[in-house]
């Protein structure tokens, strides 16, 4: 190898610039988010009938259409944004005294709501997914977190912060005895973990159907599904009023410390990236892998079963066959997001989150299908999937393996 190849690249100038734009992910990630909006845009137009109405008459005058369209994209998207993250209106009557800030912050309320169980069980997938393993079944094990959760919030009775610690405790250890049912499996049998864990989802899912009709669990008086409310002692604390937003979301950020400190500082964060790496490799070195994929199931299936008990325990207050929605599946998109990585899986959290509460507005005010949400979403999750399709489109180049393409892969 030659002295011109092994050659990193100025660290200065144009050149420079190139490079980043063609190695940083976070430019692919904004790319794909910018792809996903336009696509989106056009969607948009083509769902409504005025619109396409005045494109009968385009090449006469186009003005009409492109004005048309316009008005309706940025209108749809602006009512995004406000339901996310607030109308600017609201700011304005709260400083004149006009609204409360209650108002002014119920859409950041939502959102950081929707996002704190995506924040648990996208670390659930992202981290068994540095360790080699794919597990799906963070859905099954957030199920498992609900019913742990519920059970334990309205049965023990136990006084207030007690009562608390003890149901997200209980919510941790379902989630983590589901996870660690595929990981003793794939340890002493070999069993893929996406068929055990796809199992696993119906299974739980089927048992908190069945849980929730049984007596002592369903709540007294009610012929339908639904169980006792959790008492208020095991609720996550939230400023109430119209605000939903709960102590769930501060748990979400001290979590991802943790998950980060657990991969980049710890030694078993350095077994779990050794095994995903080269399993064969980390077990010649003396890890034990089967040993490795057990407590990393397990560790993953507690992350999803928190993020089940902050359902519960945060907004939910009772359980029902749909208490935990799709909160882990929808943990694969944002740890695909993320690039299972915690900190980037907290960020795709709140995007998720942000697209969830601003999808309500734009339903209610732009009349604008709620199913618009799912499709950005899924756009969203292709190009992530597909940063080649990415870089085809607006032509970037792929990173060299010089020595600051290392640094910077290291970084």
């Amino acid at each position: 190898m030659t002295a011109e190849t092994t050659k990193a690249p100025k660290t200065s100038g144009p050149g420079f610039l190139r490079y980043l734009w063609s190695a940083n992910n976070f430019v692919l990630t904004t790319l794909s988010i910018l792809l996903a909006v336009l696509i989106g845009a056009v969607l948009i137009i083509v769902s409504d009938e005025k619109v396409l109405e005045k494109f009968t008459y385009f090449t006469a005058r186009p003005s009409d259409a492109l004005q048309a369209s316009w008005t309706l994209v940025s209108s749809t998207y602006a009512d995004l944004l406000k339901g996310a993250f607030g109308d600017p209106a609201t700011f304005q009557k709260w400083f004149a005294g006009t609204a409360t800030w209650q108002e002014a912050f119920a859409p950041l309320s939502e959102t950081l709501t929707y996002a704190a169980p995506l924040v648990f069980t996208g670390l659930s997938v992202a981290l068994a997914f540095r360790g080699g393993l794919f597990n799906i079944g963070a859905q099954g094990q957030a199920v498992l977190g609900c019913i742990a959760a519920g059970v334990a919030g309205f049965s023990f009775g136990l006084p207030i912060v007690l009562n608390l610690i003890v149901a997200l405790v209980a919510g941790i250890l379902g989630g983590a005895l589901w996870g660690f049912i595929p990981g003793l499996l794939k340890a002493r049998t070999g069993a893929h973990e996406v068929i055990t864990t796809i199992m696993l989802n119906y299974t739980a899912a089927l048992f908190l159907s069945w849980l929730v009709i049984q007596s002592g669990i369903q709540a007294p008086g009610r012929s339908d599904a639904i169980s006792k409310s959790v008492a208020e002692s095991a609720q996550l604390p939230s400023p109430g009023g119209v605000l939903r937003v709960h102590l769930g979301i501060i748990l979400a950020v001290l979590v991802t410390v943790a998950v980060a400190w657990l991969l980049n500082r710890s030694a078993f964060g350095f077994e779990i990236r050794a095994v995903g790496a080269n399993p064969h490799a980390a077990k010649t070195a003396g890890i034990s892998v089967g040993k490795t994929y057990v407590l990393l199931m397990a560790f993953a299936g507690g992350l999803a079963g928190l993020g089940g008990a902050t359902q519960v325990l945060g907004t939910a207050h009772a359980l029902t066959p749909s208490v935990a929605g799709n909160i882990g599946f929808d943990g694969l998109l944002v740890a695909l997001l993320g690039r299972n990585k915690p900190w980037g899986t907290f960020f795709a959290a709140l995007l998720f989150g942000a697209l969830r509460a601003g999808g309500n507005r734009i339903q209610s005010y732009a009349g604008i299908s709620l199913e618009l949400v799912t499709v950005l979403q899924a756009l969203i999750v292709i190009f992530i999937a597909a940063p080649a399709l990415v870089k085809a489109i607006f032509r970037l180049r792929a990173a060299r393996a010089t020595g600051l393409g290392v640094n910077l892969a290291k970084g």
